[in-house]
C-alpha cells in the first residue's frame, strides 16, 4: 500500500473524527446559551430569504436589485396614495341631513332666511336655506313625503323621479349644496342664484306625478 493511500485513510479518519468531536463539543449548555434567540433567527432567515428573492427577481428588471428596490417604493407610495383617499383617513363619510333636528319651518320661512342670509353676505347659509325651501315645497305639494333624514342627493333623486320635469334643476342645487357645504367650495352671489332658480323652477312648474 502506497504512503499517498496511508495517508488519505488517516485524513479520512481525523476529519470524521474532527467532525464528531465538533458536533459534541457545540452540543454543550454554553454554546447552546451562546446562540441568538430563535426570534432573532427566523427574522434572519426571513431577511436572508428575502433578500434571495430580490437577487432572483432582479435579473428580469432594469437597474438590478436597486431598480427592483426603487420600483417597490414606488408601488407603497401609490399604496399610501390610494389608502389616504380610500381608506379610512380620507374615506368619503355619507352626506349628513340636509335638515338638522328642531322645529319644522315652511317653505316662505325658508325663503325669507335665505333672503337674510343672502344679503347678509353669508352666501353658503343662504345657499341651504333656499334648498330647504324647495324640500318644504316638495313636501307641500305632495311630491316628497315629509321624512327626516333626507340628504341633497335624495331630495334630487327622488324629487326628479316623481315629477321629470324638475330632475334637471334639482340635480344642479343638489350639486351646488354638496359642493360648498362637503366639498370646500367657496359660495358666493352666482351659487345662491342658481339655488334662487331651482326653487322658482319647482314653484312654477306643474307638478304632475310620474
Amino acid at each position: 500500500m502506497s504512503v499517498g493511500v496511508l495517508l488519505a485513510g488517516v485524513d479520512d479518519i481525523t476529519r470524521e473524527a474532527a467532525r464528531r468531536a465538533a458536533q459534541q463539543e457545540l452540543r454543550k449548555p454554553a454554546y447552546q446559551d451562546a446562540q441568538p434567540p430563535l426570534l432573532q433567527r427566523l427574522a434572519d432567515r426571513g431577511i436572508r430569504a428575502f433578500l434571495g428573492l430580490l437577487d432572483r427577481a432582479a435579473g428580469s428588471v432594469p437597474g438590478g436589485r436597486l431598480g427592483l428596490l426603487l420600483f417597490v417604493l414606488l408601488l407603497a407610495l401609490v399604496a399610501g396614495v390610494v389608502l389616504v383617499k380610500l381608506g379610512p383617513v380620507g374615506r368619503r363619510t355619507a352626506a349628513p341631513a340636509l335638515f338638522g333636528a328642531g322645529g319644522t319651518l315652511t317653505a316662505e320661512e325658508h325663503r325669507r332666511r335665505a333672503e337674510h342670509a343672502a344679503s347678509a353676505g353669508a352666501w353658503a347659509d343662504a345657499v341651504r336655506e333656499r334648498l330647504r325651501a324647495v324640500v318644504r315645497e316638495l313636501e307641500a305639494r305632495g311630491v316628497l313625503d315629509p321624512r327626516p333624514g333626507r340628504t341633497a342627493g335624495e331630495v334630487a333623486e327622488e324629487g326628479g323621479l316623481a315629477v321629470p320635469a324638475i330632475a334637471g334643476p334639482l340635480r344642479r342645487g343638489a350639486t351646488v349644496f354638496d359642493e360648498i357645504w362637503y366639498g370646500g367650495r367657496t359660495a358666493d352671489a352666482s351659487s345662491y342664484a342658481v339655488l334662487v332658480d331651482v326653487d322658482r323652477a319647482v314653484t312654477a312648474a306643474p307638478l304632475v306625478l310620474a
